[in-house]
């Protein structure tokens, strides 16, 4: 009974690693996106599809949670990190969780609207190949990536249109003085 116990509270912490791992770059970013929504985010022109900044946090917090666990099972049914079937998804995983992670700074750290629409074109790609190789893999996990594939699609739209709504902004970005010793003077 106790061998039992201990067998369904270590299945219990995996879950829960897997899905703490990806929210926790989210709360990171969270930080360094509520620093600048004031400042430089409200002074964008937006699309009228954008939604109300409020959804932005539960939506990613699902989204990381469904894919965390989608991990879990693919690292499970698959062998683990040492195992041959989940070796490529769990790579292609990271890969996005990496992109993804990426996005935050870039857009709202860097005020860089086209960089960000790069990454997340990236970002949408990737995540769309771990769909299909988690799918292979665990169906579960599979079908766990397309409400984050679907966000992915909408997200990169309403980044493009806010890198066309806001040219001068993406210019400031673009004509920002170099700070390398190599810089040519005036």
């Amino acid at each position: 009974m106790a061998d039992n116990q201990e067998a369904v509270a270590g299945k219990i912490l995996k879950i829960a690693g897997a899905v703490i791992l990806p929210n926790l770059g989210g709360i990171v970013n969270g930080q360094l996106t509520r620093r600048n929504l004031k400042n430089w985010y409200a002074n964008l022109n937006f699309p009228s599809f954008k939604p109300p900044n409020w959804v932005f946090a539960p939506m990613w917090t699902s989204l990381y949670a469904g894919m965390g666990y989608g991990s879990y099972l693919v690292w499970r049914d698959g062998g683990g990190f040492g195992g041959e079937e989940a070796r490529l998804p769990l790579i292609a995983y990271g890969t996005q969780l990496a992109l993804n992670w990426a996005w935050t700074p870039i857009f709202f750290g860097q005020h860089n609207i086209k960089g960000g629409l790069i990454d997340i074109i990236a970002l949408t790609t990737t995540a769309s190949a771990c769909g299909i190789l988690f799918y292979r893999v665990n169906k579960v996990a599979g079908l766990l990536f397309v409400p984050y594939v679907a966000w992915l699609g909408f997200a990169t739209a309403l980044n493009y249109a806010m890198l066309k709504l806001n040219p001068q902004k993406e210019a400031a970005v673009e004509e920002k003085p170099s700070t390398s010793s190599h810089a040519k003077p005036n």
